[in-house]
């Protein structure tokens, strides 16, 4: 049984067993929440020789959670290349304000730097948009509704001291009432980069501000691996600080995987709807029974009118 389909299946056992609750769907809620194993302090991260110090106020969710989150409840294309997602532990995956950080890493080798302070991050926007106006065909075609990179939520800049790029996106979805923020952070290391991105709704984007700082201080690369431990004949990335924000790093997975949907209405949908479901059923079950009892009824006073 793939993912989706346990899903599903959990959501409708959950609502069925709390079908005569006031609220099944809170409850069917609080069942997936439950499900979810959640790990804090010291996590080694195989990916990158790096390791990640929980941070106080956050839980993790590994490789297979966190796809189960993002794919199946909040409906994003599955993203094999997440290795986890850091949440905090304040708020449910399916809570109204809920949000959290994918982490990822991608092997491309020592990021040179030098253009850091020369980026147009304007031309770099106008870029951007039209890179992911070619993407919506690919995910229409999939089933998936189109995007619009409204503009940036946050200007991108580099920390020089940190060997850390940051920025955010705030992204239309087709269909949502509400943006969504893709607040990206890149630290570089030796042989690759860990991307780290907050996938959230814009109205969250003082909260993720506020917890960016406490996030870097707890993905760290193990000695002889960082920044700093660069040694001429070390791979060199085909890609600047520069290509990194103009996102044709993505080029082999495409935006269509990278930018992430705050979604959590999926869930919430089916359970409302199997909600629904289970009271047709239920209700049809009373009207057969009911039906039956007419039935017997009826019965009763014809064989009663007959001995008469």
């Amino acid at each position: 049984m793939n993912k989706y389909l346990l899903t599903i299946f959990t959501l409708l056992l959950a609502v069925c067993v709390s079908a005569e609750s006031p609220d099944s769907t809170e409850i069917a809620i609080k069942e997936i929440e439950q499900s979810l194993k959640y790990q804090t302090g010291t996590i080694k991260l195989k990916e990158g020789h790096g390791t990640l110090i929980v941070p106080k106020g956050f839980h993790f969710l590994d490789k297979e959670q966190s796809s189960y989150v993002l794919s199946d409840l909040w409906g994003n294309p599955e993203d094999n290349s997440i290795i986890g997602m850091l949440f905090p532990t304040n708020i449910g995956v399916l809570d109204d304000h809920s949000w959290g950080f994918t982490i990822s890493y991608d092997p491309m080798g020592y990021v040179n730097d030098n253009d850091a302070n020369t980026i147009n991050y304007d031309d770099l926007l106008a870029s951007n948009k039209k890179d992911i106006l070619a993407e919506n065909q690919e995910r229409l075609g999939a089933g998936y509704g189109s995007i619009e990179l409204v503009g940036w939520a946050s200007t991108p800049y580099y920390d020089n001291n940190q060997k850390v790029l940051h920025w955010a996106k705030e992204i239309k979805f087709d269909g949502d009432s509400a943006n969504t923020l893709n607040y990206n952070l890149r630290i570089l290391g030796r042989e690759g980069i860990y991307l780290i991105n907050a996938v959230a709704s814009m109205d969250e984007l003082p909260e993720v501000n506020k917890n960016v700082d406490q996030l870097l201080a707890s993905v760290k690369f193990d000695e002889g691996y960082r920044y700093e431990d660069y040694t001429d004949g070390d791979q060199i990335a085909s890609w600047t600080v520069g290509g990194l924000v103009a996102g044709k790093i993505l080029a082999k997975t495409g935006f269509f995987a990278a930018i992430l949907k705050f979604w959590k209405v999926i869930a919430i949908g089916v359970v409302g709807g199997f909600s629904f479901l289970w009271k047709k059923i239920s209700g049809r079950k009373e009207d057969v029974i009911l039906e039956n009892e007419t039935e017997k009824l009826t019965d009763d006073n014809e064989e009663e009118s007959t001995k008469l």
